[in-house]
């Protein structure tokens, strides 16, 4: 047996918030939505990646108040370092910038990090050995 990581639920503060965030920052789109519980459930992929693994969000969540040196996040990988430092400038624009981009020992990269409308942290890398383009890359 081979269990698949397929889904992050998340409890939420501001649902429509973290919609958008999601939409806006990681190009994740709404493609199922659903009351449940008597709340409105939004599930969100990657466009292409629907069966693959999503964000389940759910309203009713706390504000998360994570430490700027808590390094609990949600990844990303970008196609280019100027990917990373496009993302950062929209998310400095938008107040919502937390580490600024920077260059880290492989395999960590060169990344960046937001803090998402829930308080969580998502970050945006490039030279990863993960994500598409990562194949033939080394894993350490």
């Amino acid at each position: 047996m081979h269990p698949a990581l397929t889904h992050v639920a998340l409890h939420v503060p501001d649902l429509d918030a973290c919609v958008e965030f999601y939409r806006r920052f990681c190009g994740m789109q709404v493609f199922h939505e659903r009351i449940g519980k008597g709340a409105r459930i939004v599930w969100m992929a990657e466009p292409g990646r629907e069966h693959e693994f999503v964000f389940v969000l759910m309203p009713g969540g706390h504000l998360r108040n994570l430490a700027e040196n808590d390094y609990s996040h949600f990844g990303f990988a970008l196609q280019s370092r100027e990917q990373v430092d496009a993302i950062a400038a929209a998310a400095r624009a938008a107040g919502c910038l937390i580490w600024e981009p920077r260059d880290e020992p492989y395999p960590v990269g060169y990344y960046c990090g937001l803090r998402d409308p829930a308080g969580n942290y998502v970050e945006f890398s490039y030279g990863q050995p993960l994500g598409p383009g990562s194949e033939h890359m080394p894993l350490a």
